[in-house]
C-alpha cells in the first residue's frame, strides 16, 4: 500500500505583532526633508504642517509600518513569543 497525501482546508486572518507598535513617518514630495518616525501619528502630521508653514511645500509622502503574524482562525490570537523585527536602521 502507498502512502497517500491528505490535503485539507484551513482558514487563517492576520493579527497585529503583540510586541511592536504601529510607526508613521513622512517625507516632502518637494526636498528632502523628512519627519522624525513616531508610533504618534499626531506628532508626525504637526511636523508635516510645521515644515509646510516654513518651506510653503504642500506634498508628502506618508509611510505607515506595522507588523503583523498570519495565525490560523480558531488559534489563539497571540502567537508565540518571539524575537520583534527590527526597523531598518535600528
Amino acid at each position: 500500500m502507498s502512502p497517500r497525501a491528505l490535503i485539507r482546508s484551513v482558514l487563517h486572518r492576520i493579527v497585529q505583532h503583540p510586541d511592536t507598535d504601529v510607526t508613521y513617518e513622512a517625507e516632502c514630495l518637494a526636498c528632502v526633508w523628512v519627519a522624525k518616525p513616531s508610533t504618534d501619528v499626531k506628532a508626525v502630521d504637526l511636523a508635516c504642517l510645521s515644515h509646510a508653514g516654513r518651506s510653503n511645500h504642500r506634498g508628502f509622502r506618508r509611510i505607515v509600518t506595522g507588523f503583523a503574524f498570519v495565525v490560523r482562525a480558531d488559534e489563539d490570537p497571540v502567537p508565540a513569543p518571539s524575537v520583534p523585527p527590527q526597523m531598518p536602521g535600528s
